[in-house]
């Protein structure tokens, strides 16, 4: 099968499936065309997965293909953004249809649900490796950045965190447990919080999806905003499959773990009184935003204004 032949029978068809109204051109010119709507601000981002490091080997493309989306697609959450559409580059070893058609189907599920449209990309041949690009939209100057959080502002989460992390530990499980399967779920079918993300919108002053564990990216709201925090342990949700399965250990996974794609936000106390008590319930505070730099755990400093925190590829590779 030649490069044109998978476009046409696995990827154009998804163009097709939900059309969006911003997408004047889709796959099948040398450029996507779209139309910004007026008043609005586009929001886009994208992330790259390889094979061996951001996915295990010989992962099922189906599950691949719905991290790929979901993880580029909890970007735009973070920022408030409604979502619209997507590109995809797409790198493989070889045209092995039973792969691209199982990898397709996974892929026309998560833009089904998120909501998004594909709108072109590229494939080629080589290791096995997705770069997906997502855009979206806000109301002009309403994007939530990381940069807002305020001392005073209340932190908080937008569900159970540690699952996806404990999960690494069960990808080889031949006859998981429930609660394995729980975290394994959680792993392979990560839910970026689109909705919530936009009703966030003029609420939060800083939010960011949690993809590199919570005190990490927390850090990265701190060292925007040139603040600090406070936040206690026990007031971190975790999942009660997470704490079966982990016991003491499962608050180190909630910390520290990444690929949850939750939403942490800071949000201006006032702001959170008047909040809906339907969005209140989606949200657990686990601490407070700080004048002085540094990020406390029940008192003590875990990350210090200097210290660069979350995955680096590079630092790894070293």
């Amino acid at each position: 099968m030649g490069e044109f032949e998978l476009i046409r029978q696995y990827f154009m068809p998804l163009a097709r499936l939900h059309g969006s109204h911003s997408v004047v051109v889709g796959p099948g010119d040398d450029c996507a065309v779209q139309r910004v709507p007026s008043g609005s601000d586009l929001v886009f981002s994208i992330d790259t997965l390889v094979e061996g490091v951001h996915f295990p080997f010989n992962y099922r493309p189906d599950y691949l293909a719905w991290r790929a989306l979901a993880v580029a697609a909890s970007d735009l959450a973070a920022m408030g953004a409604a979502p619209s559409c997507f590109t995809l580059a797409l790198t493989i070893p070889e045209a092995n249809e039973s792969w691209l058609r199982d990898f397709a189907f996974g892929l026309g599920k998560a833009a089904k649900s998120f909501g998004l449209t594909l709108a072109g990309g590229d494939t080629t041949c080589g290791p096995l490796t997705l770069s997906v690009q997502v855009h979206g939209f806000v109301e002009q100057g309403s994007a939530i950045f990381r940069s807002g959080a305020r001392p005073g502002d209340l932190i908080v989460v937008s569900g159970p965190l540690g699952d996806a992390g404990a999960a690494l530990g069960y990808l080889e499980a031949q006859n998981p447990t429930r609660d394995e399967q729980s975290v394994l779920e959680s792993y392979h079918h990560p839910q970026p919080r689109l909705e919530l993300g936009l009703a966030l919108r003029h609420l939060a002053t800083a939010a960011i999806d949690v993809s590199d564990g919570l005190l990490a990216d927390l850090s990265h709201i701190l060292e925007a905003s040139n603040v600090g925090a406070s936040i206690e342990r026990s007031r971190v949700p975790l999942s009660s499959a997470l704490t079966r399965l982990k016991g003491s250990d499962a608050i180190d996974y909630a910390l520290h773990s990444g690929d949850d794609y939750e939403l942490c936000a800071t949000i201006a106390e006032a702001n959170w009184a008047k909040a809906p008590q339907s969005l209140k319930q989606q949200l657990t505070v686990i601490g407070v935003v700080e004048p002085a730099p540094g990020l406390r755990l029940d008192g003590t400093v875990v990350v210090s204004g200097s210290e660069a925190t979350g995955f680096d590829h590079f630092r790894r590779k070293a």
